[in-house]
C-alpha cells in the first residue's frame, strides 16, 4: 500500500495553506468567538470557491467527486490554520448523509453553505449552529433536520456546542460511513493542529534567549521536540492509510479510522503541551495566538468519539480478526 501524496495533492494543500495564510486566521479566529462571524463565513466561502465544501459532492450536484485522499489533504489544512465552523460536519459528514436522503440539498454545500450535525451517540452536540444553513440530527440510522435546543460553551471558545432534537425526517440509511468519514477529518484537523503547534514551538526555541543561548540549544527543549515530531510523523501513515481504506471500501475501514484518530489526538495533544511548556504561561494567555491551537486540540481530541471508544473499536476490531483467523 502506498502512502504518499501524489503532485496533485501537494498542490492542492499548497492553494488551502496560501488562501489561509493570506486570510489572517487568529483575527477571523478571534473575532469569530465573540459572535462576529463575518470574516470567518468570508474564508469559508473562497474556501468552498477552491471546491474544499463540495470534495465529497458528487459532480452531478456541483461538487468535485472527490475522495476519502483528498478529503484528509484539505481537514489536514484546515487543522494547520485552526479554521474555526463546522469543519468535520460541512466537508465531511453533511455531503455523505445528504448522498444518502437528500441529494438535491447538495448543490448549497457545494456553493458554500455550512451543515452542522449532531450524531449520537459519539458526537451528541450540533458544533455552531448559529452560522450553519443546514442543522442534522442523526440517531439509530434516522437522518433528519434538527431543531437546536440549549447552547454549550467548549474549552475552544471559537466552538459552540448545541443540543439538537429531531423535527422533520429526511429519510434512514446505514450512518455507520458517514461516522467513520468524521472520525477520519477529526484525525486530519489534529494533524494539521499539531503540525503548527511544533512548527510555532521550534521557532520560538530558536529566538527566546535565556543565560546568553537560544533555548533551542538546550539538550531538553530538543528532545521535547523531538518527541512531538515523532509522534506526527508516525501518526501520519496510520491517517493516509486510513483514508485509503476508506476510499476502497476495506472491510478494516473503521478499525483503522479509530487507530488514526487516537494515533494523531496523541500526537497533537503532546504538541500541545509541548508548546505550553515551551512557551511557559504566556502560552495558554488569550492575547497569544498559540492559546487558539491549544484549546482547539484540547476540544478536538474527544469531538467524534474519545480516545477510550476509538482505542476500544481498535482493540475490538482485532479480538475479532484473531478468532476469525483462528476459526479458519
Amino acid at each position: 500500500m502506498r502512502f504518499a501524496l501524489d503532485e496533485s495533492h501537494e498542490d492542492f494543500a499548497s492553494s488551502i495553506d496560501a488562501l489561509l495564510t493570506k486570510s489572517d486566521m487568529p483575527a477571523v479566529i478571534r473575532a469569530w468567538n465573540t459572535g462576529d462571524t463575518a470574516a470567518g463565513t468570508a474564508v469559508w466561502q473562497r474556501l468552498a470557491d477552491t471546491g474544499v465544501n463540495g470534495l465529497l459532492v458528487p459532480e452531478e450536484h456541483d461538487g468535485l467527486g472527490a475522495d476519502a485522499v483528498d478529503l484528509v489533504v484539505a481537514l489536514e489544512q484546515l487543522g494547520r490554520h485552526a479554521v474555526p465552523g463546522p469543519v468535520v460536519e460541512t466537508v465531511a459528514v453533511a455531503p455523505l448523509l445528504l448522498a444518502a436522503v437528500a441529494p438535491d440539498r447538495l448543490g448549497a454545500l457545494a456553493g458554500g453553505s455550512l451543515a452542522t450535525v449532531a450524531f449520537a451517540p459519539h458526537a451528541p452536540y450540533a458544533v455552531d449552529t448559529g452560522v450553519a444553513d443546514l442543522v442534522l440530527h442523526v440517531a439509530d440510522g434516522t437522518v433528519s433536520v434538527g431543531t437546536v435546543g440549549r447552547v454549550r460553551e467548549s474549552v475552544d471558545r471559537s466552538r459552540r456546542l448545541s443540543e439538537v432534537s429531531p423535527s422533520e425526517t429526511l429519510g434512514t440509511t446505514d450512518t455507520a460511513a458517514a461516522f467513520d468519514v468524521g472520525v477520519l477529518a477529526s484525525a486530519a484537523q489534529l494533524q494539521g493542529l499539531g503540525r503548527t503547534l511544533l512548527d510555532t514551538t521550534v521557532e520560538y526555541a530558536q529566538q527566546r534567549k535565556q543565560f546568553g543561548k537560544a533555548i533551542g540549544s538546550f539538550q531538553a527543549i530538543k528532545h521535547h521536540c523531538a518527541e512531538v515530531a515523532v509522534g506526527l510523523e508516525m501518526a501520519r501513515p496510520l491517517l493516509h492509510g486510513a483514508a485509503i481504506a476508506v476510499r476502497d471500501g476495506l472491510p478494516t475501514a473503521s478499525r483503522d479510522v479509530s487507530a488514526a484518530k487516537v494515533a494523531c489526538g496523541d500526537a497533537a495533544y503532546r504538541a500541545a503541551r509541548t508548546a505550553l511548556q515551551v512557551h511557559g504561561a504566556i502560552g495558554y494567555t488569550q492575547e497569544y495566538d498559540l492559546s487558539l491551537w491549544i484549546t482547539k486540540v484540547r476540544a478536538l481530541v474527544t469531538a467524534w468519539g474519545t480516545p477510550d471508544v476509538h482505542r476500544a473499536r481498535v482493540v475490538d476490531a482485532l479480538e475479532k480478526a484473531e478468532i476469525a483467523g483462528v476459526a479458519s
